[in-house]
């Protein structure tokens, strides 16, 4: 692992390396979004949509197979909902929002679907939670902006304070900027549960909201565009800031990635899959709210001209701005037989939980999974 930036690392700096290297020979636990092969949202949209309706199946599918997590993203469906029906199926999987939405609900009404969910799978539920930037908040939500990382804080908080009143009949009383929470009648009091401690992972990018993350979650959920680089430099000694704010340390926080990744069984297959992930990085290359990280490599001048033609709707010129140094360090490339050697390469010191998948149409792509999740590591 490299020093986090040119001279001598910070004490913050210093620790973020420390946690890197304490996680040689940790076994990271697989996720996975359905259908089984589903890796990034819009990298390969799946050739059959996920039909609601078969969720509980396809989740028994992946807890056969090995899977560590099921996960859901609050994108066309309901994902508390969806997690019902996988629980309803399943036994030993865990099963978790990879990213629900936190602001256009209540956080009394995600406590209780999460209090729900925890009890019907038996304390296997992970709550994720993400904030979604400012044009989805006040034009598809038709809510007021605030600042997401303090918002995030309370949100989080209060939604413990409600638990804890359910769990031990104290009163509700919680009090900050945005929440004010004093009323829990027997009516809508749902009462104790064998499992109380349901994690919490927030999905951040940006240095304040990881800074949180470090602060109160059990674990921060990035974005694909991450690099390892920028794991070191930027993600982990925000972690650790957030962390001693609280008396926290790095290692109490579990490092949770999707990383972009292009996989096939055979090279000539995976010729293909490549030109689908360079426009994909290219996508990524062009928002602004992603900047950060390739401009921690030295191309943000590459990232503001991708910008300039994404505003121009060039789509098709974008992918051409991706070189083939900057496609092989956003993402992990490689067929089945190499793809889990690569990824424990590049991610095995880093990171607690990965998001990795691919199709299991017939018994010989379950076999080919159980191989690479035997690998990963």
């Amino acid at each position: 692992c490299r020093p986090p930036a040119a001279g001598r690392p910070t004490e913050i700096e210093s620790l973020a390396i420390e946690y890197v290297l304490g996680h040689v020979g940790n076994e990271v636990i697989v996720e996975t979004l359905l259908p089984l092969g589903k890796l990034d949202p819009g990298l390969r949209e799946p050739e059959i949509p996920l039909d609601i309706r078969e969720f509980g199946a396809l989740a028994a599918v992946a807890e056969e197979v090995g899977v560590g997590a099921v996960l859901v993203e609050e994108t066309k469906d309901d994902p508390y909902q969806l997690l019902a029906l996988g629980a309803a199926t399943t036994s030993s999987v865990q099963l978790g929002t990879s990213v629900a939405m936190a602001f256009p609900r209540s956080p009394t009404s995600t406590a209780m679907s999460a209090w729900s969910l925890q009890k019907l799978s038996g304390g296997r539920f992970l709550l994720g939670l993400g904030t979604q930037v400012r044009a989805h908040i006040t034009r598809r939500y038709g809510l007021d902006w605030h600042a997401p990382a303090p918002w995030m804080r309370d949100y989080v908080n209060a939604m413990r304070a409600v638990w804890n009143t359910w769990q031990t009949g104290e009163p509700l009383r919680f009090e900050s900027e945005h929440y004010q929470l004093d009323v829990m009648v027997p009516l809508f009091d749902p009462g104790p549960i064998e499992n109380p401690e349901i994690p919490i992972y927030i999905a951040a990018i940006g240095p304040n909201m990881c800074a949180v993350a470090g602060e109160i979650a059990n674990g921060v959920r990035l974005h694909p565009v991450c690099t390892t680089k920028f794991i070191d430099e930027e993600v982990l000694p925000n972690i650790m800031r957030g962390a001693a704010r609280n008396g926290r340390r790095l290692d109490d926080v579990e490092i949770c990635l999707k990383p972009l990744i292009g996989t096939a069984p055979t090279s000539a297959r995976l010729e293909q899959v490549v030109e689908t992930v360079r426009a994909r990085v290219a996508f990524y290359l062009s928002t602004p709210s992603y900047r950060r990280t390739f401009e921690l490599h030295g191309w943000g001048d590459i990232a503001r001209e991708a910008s300039q033609l994404s505003r121009a709707q060039r789509w098709d010129d974008l992918p051409g701005l991706v070189h083939d140094e900057m496609l092989h360090t956003v993402a992990t490339i490689g067929t089945y037989d190499e793809i889990a050697t690569k990824l424990n390469d590049r991610f095995a010191e880093r990171l607690d939980r990965i998001e990795f998948s691919i199709p299991v149409d017939n018994a010989d792509g379950a076999d080919a999974y159980r191989q690479i999740l035997g690998q990963l590591k």
